[in-house]
């Protein structure tokens, strides 16, 4: 079953999009991977920049470095 890389960005700038911005927050608290932040974060700059959309874009960047720093606790 293969899916498309975009996937996830995809859905998650659809709900910015459609101005549902908690959701879109909640979803980007738990991103699949950096990657996928970052294809969001590419999609996100085409959109103009508003205060919310500023806020966002602050969300999606700590998200990012939560993900892309690395863990001092894993679980077994």
């Amino acid at each position: 079953m293969a899916r498309g890389k975009n996937e996830w960005a995809t859905k998650v700038f659809t709900l910015v999009k459609s101005g549902q911005l908690p959701a879109a927050v909640a979803q980007i608290k738990v991103a699949p991977t950096v990657a996928d932040l970052t294809r969001l974060q590419t999609l996100l700059a085409a959109l103009p920049p508003t205060p919310a959309q500023k806020q966002l874009d602050k969300v999606v960047e700590e998200e990012r470095a939560m993900l892309a720093a690395p863990r001092l606790h894993r679980s077994p």
